[in-house]
C-alpha cells in the first residue's frame, strides 16, 4: 500500500463523500486512487469553486467539506474560499499537491511554501513528510476543522511521498468527535439571575447556534422568557420568523429597527455569537450595558464586548438550564412594534409593479416561489443586505449569508454544494450580476454534475453596494459600472435554460418555472437600486416609542 492509499483510505473513514477539485501533475497518484474509491470526485472549473463548494458543504453538513489542487497556482486559487471557510467557522479540509521534498529548499518551478501562506487562514496548516504521520495528520485535520469553533485546515501532499510505501499495519484512526462539556452550575445561576432581574433584555443570536443544533432550545428559551431575538446574518431562521418574539436579521444599519431595540435593551443576551458576524460597536456603542455570552468558548476580547456573564459550554444544556432557572419577563409585548414595523416593510411592495423591480417586491416572490425548507445561497453584494432584511425563514440553514470573511463570488459553486447535500430540496442561487460572473463558469459543472439549481441575477450592471456606500459618503458614484453579456444566451450556450424578466408581473411565475425546471435555469431579472437611498434615509429617521 502506497502512502496516497493510505491518506485515502483515512479520508474514507472521516465520512468524505465528495472531494472537489481539479487534477493536476503533482496530485496524479491521489487521482489515479480516487478511482478505487467510494468517493466521488467532482471536477470543477476553478479551484475556487471548489473551495467554496466545500465550504457550503461543511456548513450545510457539519461534516468537513474537502477540496482539492495541485501546487502552485492551483493552490493559491484555493484560498479565497479557504480563508472564507475560516472566518465563517465552516468545516472545512483542503488538500493540495506539492512537488517532491527534494526541490523544497531551493528556488523551483512552481514551488511555493504552502503550509506558511495557508498558515494564517486556518486553524492547522501542515506538510506530510512521512508516510508514518499520515494517520494522524488527517485525524487531526478533521478533528480541529470539526472541532468548536470549526473552521479550515490544510494538507499539504509532497508527490514523492504520496509514492512511497506506506506502513504494512497503518490504519486510519477513530475518528468519534469529543463531547461539549456542560457549562458551570455557577454561571448558570449567574445568567438566570441576571436576565430575572432586567427590565428590556434582547437575544443575540449568531452562527454558532445553528452549529449547535441549538435552535430549538433557542425559540423555546425566547418564547418562556418572553425575551425578543434578533439574529447575526449567518444565522437566518435561527428561531422562525413566525415566533412571536423574532425581529429578524441585525446587522443592516445602527438605526434598523433592531438596532433601536438594542438601544432600549438593559441586557444583551449574545447565543453562539462571534465578532466578526457583526462589530459589536456597530450594535453596543455607549459601552455600557449588561452582556452575557452563551457559546462553546470564553468571548473574544473587544472594548465594546464587555461580558459581564460568561457560560461556557454545550448551548443546548446552557438554553434548557437558564430558561428553566430564569424568571420570564413581564412585558411580553414589548418590542411588539419593531416586530410589526418590519412586517409592515415586508408587505409594503408584495403588489408593486414598478420597473426595475424593486428589491422588496424580488424577494416577496422569491418567498413565495420557494418551498419553507428550500436554501438559498446569497452572494455578497447591495442584495445580500436585502435579503439579510426582507427575506422570511422559518428554518435554520435556508438562506445561507457568508458574513466573516463576506467574499464574493460564493452563490453558484455554493448552491452546487448544497444540492448534492440535499439533493430533495430546491436551491436557488441568489447573486449580483458582478457576483455571478465571478465564478460563472461552475454553470458547466453544475450541469455535468446534474445538480439543478435556479440562478437569479440581480441585474444593476454595477457594483451596486459599493455604489450604495459611496452614494451614502460622498453624494457621487467612482468606477462601479460595467457592462454585461446576454445572460440568456450565456445561460443557452452552456445548455441551461435562460430567462429574461421584462416586466415585474413576470417574475413569480418565471420564479415557479425555474424551480420546476429540473436543469440549470438562469434568470436575469432587471433591479432598481434607488430603493437602497431611501432605505438609508428612512432608517435614519425612524424611531420608536417603546
Amino acid at each position: 500500500m502506497k502512502t496516497v492509499d493510505l491518506f485515502i483510505k483515512c479520508l474514507e473513514n472521516e465520512g468524505v463523500e465528495y472531494i472537489f477539485g481539479i487534477p493536476g501533475e503533482e496530485n496524479l497518484a491521489f487521482m489515479d486512487a480516487l478511482l478505487d474509491s467510494s468517493i466521488k470526485f467532482v471536477t470543477v472549473r476553478h479551484e475556487q469553486g471548489a473551495a467554496f463548494m466545500a465550504d457550503v458543504y461543511g456548513r450545510l453538513t457539519g461534516n468537513a467539506g474537502v477540496c482539492l489542487a495541485t501546487l502552485g497556482p492551483g493552490a493559491t486559487n484555493l484560498i479565497t474560499g479557504v480563508a472564507d471557510a475560516n472566518m465563517d467557522h465552516a468545516p472545512l479540509v483542503a488538500i493540495a499537491g506539492q512537488a517532491s521534498t527534494h526541490r523544497l529548499h531551493k528556488e523551483s518551478h512552481q514551488v511555493l511554501d504552502l503550509e506558511e501562506m495557508f498558515r494564517p487562514i486556518t486553524k492547522y496548516s501542515v506538510r506530510l513528510l512521512t508516510p508514518e504521520t499520515t494517520t494522524e495528520v488527517i485525524r487531526k485535520a478533521f478533528k480541529l476543522a470539526q472541532t468548536e469553533k470549526t473552521g479550515a485546515c490544510f494538507i499539504e501532499f509532497p508527490e514523492n511521498v504520496a509514492e512511497l510505501e506506506a506502513p504494512a499495519d497503518a490504519e486510519p484512526l477513530w475518528s468519534k468527535q469529543p463531547v461539549t462539556p456542560a457549562p458551570a452550575q455557577s454561571r448558570i445561576d449567574a445568567a438566570a439571575e441576571a436576565i430575572s432581574k432586567a427590565s428590556h433584555p434582547i437575544i443575540l443570536a449568531g452562527h454558532g447556534v445553528v452549529r449547535a443544533g441549538a435552535a430549538e432550545e433557542l425559540a423555546q428559551f425566547a418564547a418562556r422568557l418572553n425575551i425578543p431575538v434578533t439574529n447575526t446574518f449567518m444565522a437566518k431562521g435561527v428561531v422562525p420568523f413566525k415566533h412571536p418574539m423574532a425581529l429578524g436579521s441585525a446587522g443592516l444599519q445602527a438605526k434598523d429597527y433592531v438596532g433601536v431595540g438594542f438601544d432600549k435593551a438593559d441586557v444583551i443576551i449574545c447565543i453562539g455569537y462571534d465578532l466578526v458576524e457583526y462589530h459589536p460597536y456597530l450594535w453596543h456603542p455607549t459601552r455600557d450595558r449588561f452582556i452575557i455570552h452563551i457559546d462553546f468558548q470564553p468571548a473574544e476580547v473587544d472594548a465594546h464586548y464587555g461580558v459581564k456573564i460568561g457560560v461556557v459550554g454545550d448551548i443546548k444544556e446552557s438554553l434548557r438550564r437558564i430558561g428553566d432557572a430564569a424568571t420570564p419577563q413581564p412585558c411580553e409585548g414589548c418590542f411588539s412594534p419593531l416586530r410589526q414595523a418590519l412586517i409592515d416593510d415586508m408587505r409594503e411592495h408584495a403588489d408593486s409593479d414598478a420597473w426595475p423591480v424593486q428589491p422588496q417586491k424580488l424577494i416577496w416572490d422569491l418567498r413565495t416561489a420557494m418551498e419553507l425548507e428550500d436554501i438559498a445561497i446569497c452572494d455578497v453584494g447591495a442584495h445580500k443586505m436585502w435579503m439579510a432584511r426582507m427575506f422570511r425563514c422559518e428554518y435554520p440553514n435556508t438562506c445561507i449569508i457568508s458574513n466573516g470573511f463576506a467574499s464574493m463570488g460564493i452563490a453558484v459553486p455554493g448552491a452546487i454544494a448544497a444540492k448534492l447535500a440535499n439533493p430533495d430540496k430546491a436551491v436557488v442561487a441568489v447573486t449580483g450580476d458582478a457576483g455571478f460572473m465571478m465564478n460563472s463558469q461552475e454553470i458547466e459543472t453544475a450541469l455535468r454534475m446534474n445538480t439543478p439549481i435556479v440562478i437569479l441575477i440581480w441585474n444593476d450592471g454595477g457594483y451596486g453596494l459599493i455604489e450604495w456606500k459611496q452614494m451614502n459618503a460622498y453624494g457621487r458614484p467612482s468606477h462601479v459600472e460595467f457592462n454585461n453579456p446576454d445572460f440568456v444566451k450565456y445561460a443557452e450556450s452552456f445548455g441551461a435554460k435562460g430567462y429574461r424578466i421584462e416586466k415585474t408581473s413576470e417574475l413569480l411565475p418565471t420564479l415557479r418555472q425555474a424551480l420546476a425546471d429540473n436543469t440549470v435555469s438562469i434568470i436575469d431579472c432587471p433591479v432598481d437600486y434607488s430603493e437602497n437611498l431611501r432605505l438609508t434615509e428612512k432608517l435614519g429617521e425612524t424611531v420608536f416609542q417603546l
